[in-house]
């Protein structure tokens, strides 16, 4: 699954997948899941077995860029307090993490 730069999962959501990559999750969605910015410098480097042809961004309402995978908007979650938490996979049936190919993977530890 992809992670940043501190080990922290990442997550794509549903309704972005549905609006073909454009950033949805805005106010009080922003809270419970902010977007994983891109660096100001602009460098960023991903880590291995991950496929850096499907890294990208994209714009937020704010300006901001959003880094993207397989060209979803990438996401953590406030709940996640140590890397390698995955408190948000399959909340709402709408949150998860994605595989190095940049797929969402839709099991939850009930389902695997």
């Amino acid at each position: 699954m992809l992670v940043d730069g501190a080990g922290m999962t990442l997550y794509m959501f549903v309704p972005d997948q549905q609006e073909n990559g454009t950033p949805t999750c805005y106010t009080d969605c922003e809270k419970m899941w902010p977007p994983f910015e891109a660096a100001e410098s602009g460098v960023f480097l991903p880590g291995e077995g991950v496929d850096e042809a499907l890294f990208g961004t994209v714009a937020r309402k704010d300006g901001t860029q959003q880094v993207t995978y397989n060209e979803l908007p990438l996401y953590v979650f406030s709940g996640d307090e140590a890397a390698g938490d995955v408190n948000g996979q399959g909340l709402g049936d709408v949150w998860w993490v994605m595989d190095a190919g940049g797929e969402p993977i839709r099991k939850t530890a009930g389902n695997y």
